[in-house]
């Protein structure tokens, strides 16, 4: 099969495009010719090795959708071991979720990964609940611009978008947020505080906004941080939080994964809302194998706004 490599860690240019054998499934596991697959954050990470560090030469993407081998169903999964960018992937079954027919393919791969981590850190870690204020960092980015649009569907009360560019706060408000704000600000926790002040500050880029985040908190408000994305690292004592009765919290998908019933549960409902069109995925782009390397540092520079996929289909 075709799949585009890496045998060293490194830059966007370590990539190599080339045939490869095909995975075996072993106990629990299945194949999947892929149709997409996704281009994620956490890849550059892994793409370095800062992240986790795959036996080389290593297959990088974690997530994809496409046919189980077998019965031909129409299948997303999550890979926790990489091997999206690839015609085959090697899926275990309990990361594998059937896709509904009124679900298209770039919904679906776009909604799971992304999808599945907004909406377990707005439920599970921000336990938010009907009327609250929500602020939402990288707000035009894969996971924000979900999250964005399913606070506004679990009844939050005032969605604010944070986002670096005018063209990304105008996306933000069009997906429902109420306010879009630039991170930059200097004023930034005042300008959040407004409005009786945020319940639920959902941070998904790590660093000094952080600590705005915490000063804009209403009281018993949480800060709670998805992904973090290896900017500067924040602290806060327990003395800070003390002085809004502030919760400090953090999320991580692969508790999700855990749990085979919780998995699918949100998977269901994510889907319901996409076939509902009450859930929209944005498709940034969409890459051959040869333009992974461009998508790579596209995303790294913030440059896109929304999921970015690779159509595995196609080298050129």
């Amino acid at each position: 099969m075709r799949a585009t490599v890496i045998h060293r860690y490194g830059g966007p240019e370590e990539f190599r495009t080339e045939t490869v054998p095909e995975p075996v499934a072993g106990p629990g596991q299945v194949l999947i010719d892929v149709t997409l697959a996704g281009l994620n954050y956490a890849d550059l990470h892994c793409r370095t090795g800062e992240y986790a560090r795959y036996p080389l030469p290593a297959v990088l993407g974690a997530d994809v959708v496409g046919r189980r081998r077998g019965d031909g169903r129409r299948v997303a999964a999550l890979l926790r071991a990489g091997g999206g960018y690839a015609g085959v992937a090697r899926a275990e079954a309990a990361h594998t979720v059937e896709v509904p027919d009124g679900v298209g393919d770039e919904q679906a791969l776009a909604l799971l990964e992304q999808g599945a981590t907004a909406y377990g850190a707005l439920t599970l870690a921000g336990r938010l609940r009907p009327g609250e204020n929500v602020a939402v960092t990288s707000a035009a980015g894969g996971v924000g611009h979900l999250a964005v649009q399913l606070a506004r569907e679990l009844g939050a009360g005032r969605v604010t978008a944070l986002a670096s560019t005018p063209e990304k706060r105008e996306f933000a408000r069009s997906l429902g947020a109420d306010a879009a704000v630039d991170p930059a600000e200097p004023d930034l926790a005042e300008r959040l505080a407004r409005s009786g002040g945020v319940d639920l500050f959902v941070d998904l880029v790590g660093g000094p906004v952080l600590r705005a985040g915490l000063a804009a908190l209403a009281p018993f408000g949480r800060l709670l941080s998805v992904g973090a994305r290896g900017g500067p690292e924040e602290s806060f004592s327990v003395d800070e939080l003390a002085d809004r009765s502030a919760g400090l919290a953090a999320f991580w998908l692969q508790h999700v994964l855990a749990d085979r019933v919780l998995f699918t549960g949100i998977a269901e409902q994510l889907f319901r809302l996409a076939a509902e069109r009450r859930l929209v995925a944005r498709i940034d782009r969409t890459v051959p194998l040869s333009g992974i390397a461009a998508a790579h540092r596209a995303l790294a520079a913030r440059e896109t706004m929304g999921k970015v996929l690779v159509d595995v289909r196609h080298e050129d």
